[in-house]
């Protein structure tokens, strides 16, 4: 089987190594994916996985902009089709600098699976900028906004692909995009998620994500008779995600006691409540601070710089930041430090030496693909809803949401099970997730 694996990567190797995190992607999923199609007759001769880890369509294209000095900048834009077997395109924008074709093709390729294991119809795709919002204003960003999608349009649309805000693309961005695509379409339609609650956006939908990682580390607790209530909670990354993860926890009775950003970490050992919660909110949504001011306003906690949280003794990790923010040291800290849970609640944080750490010491350990998937699934909520003309309440959407969360953890359950009470979360979301858009790639032929 190993031969079979390696044999398969070298060939992805041939045509994409030089995308490292697209590569780690790719391996991740080949691990448990491929043992799977061997022991699967209806799979054979027909190179399906190949056939999902090559995009449909990659674009890129320039974007040109006048910044407030009137200079002309120049970013590259991308958007990255991966598969629509079982629905249009769905998945996020980033702008971060960062961005660049290995990190867009390894996020389309996770959302693939994601959609999937949400049940809705929904197909995988990414995209972005490498433009970094950090520091510009308002009107540079409106402009940079406008000339993005002044390309973009072409290739997006409610029944084609459905976009949506992932970092660096808050409200605020989707605001720009959203408008300029009206104007240069002259129609009103779904076709941006995360929009605004007067214009057809979703209640839940920015607490979608955080929320759904935290539904995800309870339903894995229940299998073994506990619950995160009562749990010291690490969380790192301190934006939407990371939040809104926090005040679940905390409303389930969990401890979150640290939250971080790119410069640092901030322990709290008492506990970041709802009042300081709010803090951090205003402090990173409205003033765009940076974390480490937590500790002039709460000066019994600590900031650490230039660290991550991961060496912090806890019960749960919630990794809500950005893609290998946790390595196999990170891991084995963890693991060493009491750790028994790790739920992602961003893509892909965990690298492949501490995929196998946490697999190795059979924690509840579940991948981005799986536990972050309340977002795109309340993205696809949104999305039924503009199709409807019609706005669910909170209650009905986290209603909704919940039920997701469960049945991905059913799937998982279904083909992560090894027969001896372990549930093998990174199996059980692959497979499941493979399962669906494999089948439909089947009944739609070679196109």
């Amino acid at each position: 089987m190993k031969s079979k694996i390696n044999a398969f990567m070298k060939e992805v190797e041939e045509r994409n190594g030089h995308e490292p995190e697209f590569m780690q992607a790719v391996q991740e999923v080949a691990e448990t994916v491929i043992p799977y199609i061997v022991g699967q007759d209806i799979y054979h001769g027909k190179n399906i996985l190949m056939r999902m880890v090559e995009p449909e369509r990659a674009v890129t294209f320039r974007v040109a902009w006048v910044d407030d000095q009137g200079e002309i900048q120049v970013n590259r834009g991308y958007r990255i089709q991966m598969n629509s077997a079982i629905g249009p395109y769905k998945g996020g924008l980033r702008f971060h600098p960062t961005v660049n074709m290995s990190i867009l093709k390894f996020l389309a390729f996770e959302q693939v699976f994601k959609n999937s294991l949400t049940t809705l119809p929904m197909g995988g795709g990414k995209g972005g900028s490498d433009f970094d919002p950090k520091g510009k204003s308002d009107s540079e960003i409106m402009r940079f906004c406008q000339s993005f999608m002044t390309e973009l349009y072409r290739h997006i649309g409610p029944n084609t692909d459905v976009p949506a805000g992932d970092i660096g693309v808050g409200g605020r961005e989707i605001g720009y995009l959203y408008g300029m695509y009206k104007r240069l379409k002259n129609e009103f339609t779904g076709v941006l998620t995360g929009k605004g609650m007067s214009w057809g956006g979703s209640l839940i939908r920015p607490e979608a994500t955080g929320y759904g990682t935290v539904y995800f580390a309870e339903n894995m607790l229940k299998t073994r008779d506990d619950s995160i209530k009562g749990k010291t909670v690490l969380i790192s990354g301190s934006g939407n995600v990371a939040q809104y993860a926090t005040e679940k926890a905390t409303q389930l009775g969990a401890k979150v006691v640290t939250l971080s950003d790119s410069a640092g970490y901030i322990h709290d050992a008492d506990g970041i409540d709802a009042e300081k919660l709010a803090f951090v909110m205003e402090l990173k949504n409205v003033k765009r601070g940076r974390i480490k001011e937590y500790v002039k306003k709460y000066p019994s906690a600590k900031y650490v710089a230039g660290k991550t949280p991961w060496s912090e003794k806890c019960d749960v990790a919630l990794p809500c930041a950005t893609q290998n923010e946790v390595n196999g040291e990170d891991a084995k800290m963890l693991l060493s430090n009491g750790c028994f849970v790790v739920s992602e609640g961003a893509n892909m944080p965990s690298d492949l030496d501490a995929v196998h750490e946490f697999l190795n010491a059979k924690i509840l350990y579940a991948p981005g693909k799986a536990s972050n998937a309340g977002g795109v699934a309340t993205s696809g909520l949104e999305m039924s809803q503009n199709s409807l003309r019609m706005n669910w309440t909170r209650e009905e959407v986290d209603s909704k949401l919940k039920e997701i969360m469960a049945n991905i953890h059913a799937a998982c359950i279904q083909y992560g099970n090894d027969g001896n009470g372990y549930i093998d979360y990174v199996k059980g979301a692959n497979i499941a997730g493979f399962v669906k858009v494999a089948d439909a790639m089947l009944a739609q032929g070679v196109v």
